[in-house]
């Protein structure tokens, strides 16, 4: 119900520059590295010698860290060749009605933070339209509704809700200011001040590494002089995007790293779902690559089509990979990249224990994935903009509520088009109550759930076609909509992040890259899904013994010095 940027405005930095003027990035403090700066520089990522042009190189995985690392290899001249079990785009999903081709729904990811930079590079390189992301008390959304405890609050702007909702934000804000220094790592952030953002941040590792989210926010004054009332509604209704208490549980450093970087603010949309972005770098022809020629793509390496389904990774004598698909086809690498969610390393694809270190196997192990349930369904006409004469206002709204469906989102695609409504999208407990029941009875409790806040709304007879509806835990390709890391588990993030460096790895361990978001330190955003596949880039080209520009060090140059710290 509020979000980061409402707190005050921090003063100017020590060249008298005001930081409010430059924008908050998602520059991640375990590792401040600018990628937008590495992507957009003239001297590019780096390169490979000449006699290794055409070089076949597997990724495994066609979600959207597995394609920009296929796409930046290919950029430098190896042939990267691109595995996927279903279909391109990973959780950057959308999904058509079936009775409007035009009409969309995003399952997986939907809106994108502007703080984002690298992932906006790539949707500002294809041409994607974007629009803003319509969340509560967001500027494209109209009207919101907050109901809890059977009370209603209707409001258009932040002002209109209670002084008991300021009340909970400003106990959020001096929450986080008191314990994690927000204004002060916002200002280095800004300034992109490499060495203070680190300097804040290794400071407030070990103090919070052990810490709960709830334990964070009911352990500071601001909620203790509050009361447990104000806790209990901050986790309904939350900051940003909704009700976050099906966090509660999750490490309080997981928190930090979004509102630092306002991953929880300004989101927008990407026009006609995002699953377009995936499918445009698949399709995408860059120029001036070495080795291939003007008109190559991704898509045409690949006779249109990816790989399969890989189920066994394992290293030759002579050192190669030979990566097996699910139907027995071989073939041999000299360097593998696997984007897909960790766990399937040990649970659908055979990988050679010997490929990993004992305690990066730890680490993936211990990766703690949030459920996720998305239902959608089509209606003939944005209803919700017509006004209820009585009381003057919008008919419906979006909406957060304490009931079964939590939030509910309104998306509109026209005057003169089928709008859609997001019933209820859920987290882990709440994701849960879902699972067992199909898209029918799914949406039969949402309406029900509704009909009480909203008794005099025929929602139904709006609704036309199927709904369509999404359990991420079920999908056995992914066994959970993202990683959230658990108190304690800061060490296993730091050896999943740092293994694309690995000059000090076993010479039998090298040469196969982990990426994708939940490699990252902000799993759940895209932004750490491209982070990491361009990091597993510098990994390759550094192992096939190529290497970076002098002007425009890579990741694997500069981890050393500004990467996550060790606590032990």
């Amino acid at each position: 119900m509020t979000t980061a940027t409402e707190l005050p405005a921090p003063g100017p930095d020590a060249r008298g520059r005001g930081p409010a003027e430059a924008p908050i990035t998602m520059l991640n403090p375990d590792f401040p590295f600018s990628y937008d700066h590495y992507l957009t520089h003239p001297d590019g990522l780096g390169t490979i010698p000449a006699e290794l042009y055409g070089t076949e190189v597997a990724v495994v995985g066609a979600g959207l860290s597995g394609l920009v690392t296929a796409y930046e290899l290919m950029k430098l001249g190896l042939r990267p060749v691109v595995y996927e079990a279903d279909q391109i785009g990973g959780r950057l999903r959308t999904a058509s009605f079936p009775s409007a081709a035009g009409i969309v729904a995003d399952l997986g990811g939907m809106r994108f933070p502007v703080s984002g930079k690298a992932f906006y590079h790539y949707v500002d390189l294809l041409g994607l339209e974007t629009q803003d992301f319509p969340n509560p008390l967001a500027g494209a959304t109209s009207s919101t509704v907050i109901e809890l405890a059977g009370e209603k609050y209707y409001a258009e702007t932040p002002a209109d809700l209670p002084p008991f909702f300021r009340e909970v934000a400003d106990a959020w804000k001096a929450a986080v200011n008191d314990g994690a220094k927000f204004t002060e790592m916002q200002d280095a952030i800004r300034a992109r001040d490499t060495a203070r953002i680190k300097e804040l941040w290794n400071e407030l590792l070990p103090l919070l590494d052990e810490q709960t989210f709830y334990g964070f926010i009911a352990g500071s004054d601001s909620f203790k002089q509050a009361g447990f009332a104000h806790r209990e509604a901050f986790g309904q209704v939350g900051f940003g995007t909704g009700g976050w208490d099906t966090d509660f549980p999750n490490s309080i450093l997981e928190i930090l790293r979004v509102v630092y970087t306002d991953a929880d603010d300004q989101h927008r949309l990407i026009a006609g779902g995002a699953q377009r972005l995936p499918e445009a770098l698949w399709q995408h022809a860059p120029s001036g690559m070495a080795h291939w020629p003007d008109g190559t793509s991704l898509a045409s390496l690949h006779a249109g089509a990816p790989r399969g389904a890989v189920n066994r990774i394992a290293r030759d004598g002579d050192g190669n990979f030979r990566v097996r698909e699910r139907w027995g086809r071989e073939s041999e690498y000299p360097a593998v990249v696997t984007t897909c969610q960790s766990w399937l390393l040990s649970t659908r694809i055979h990988t050679e224990e010997k490929l990993f270190p004992a305690e990066l196997w730890t680490a993936i192990e211990r990766s703690h994935y949030m459920q996720s349930s998305k239902t959608f369904v089509m209606v003939d006409r944005p209803f919700w903009k017509d006004i209820d004469p009585t009381t003057g206002r919008e008919v419906l709204s979006m909406t957060l509520t304490d009931r079964l469906n939590r939030a509910t989102y309104l998306l509109d695609n026209g005057p003169d088009q089928p709008a859609v409504i997001l019933l209820s999208y859920t987290w882990n407990d709440d994701a849960l109550k879902w699972l067992a029941l199909d898209a029918d009875e799914r949406v039969e409790l949402m309406l029900h759930s509704l009909a009480q806040i909203y008794p005099d709304v025929d929602i139904a007879g709006h609704i036309v076609g199927q709904p369509i509806t999404v359990s991420w835990e079920a999908d056995p390709n992914f066994m959970g909509a993202f990683k959230a890391n658990l108190p304690g588990h800061y060490r296993y993030q730091q050896r999943l992040f740092t293994h694309f460096k690995q000059d000090k790895l076993a010479e039998h361990q090298r040469g196969i890259f982990l990426a994708g978001d939940d490699v990252s330190f902000t799993a759940g955003w895209a932004e750490g899904a491209v982070t990491t596949g361009l990091n597993a880039v510098w990994g390759v080209v550094n192992h096939l013994g190529g290497r970076t520009a002098p002007g425009n060090p890579g990741p694997g140059e500069l981890l050393e010095e500004f990467g996550p710290i060790a606590l032990d």
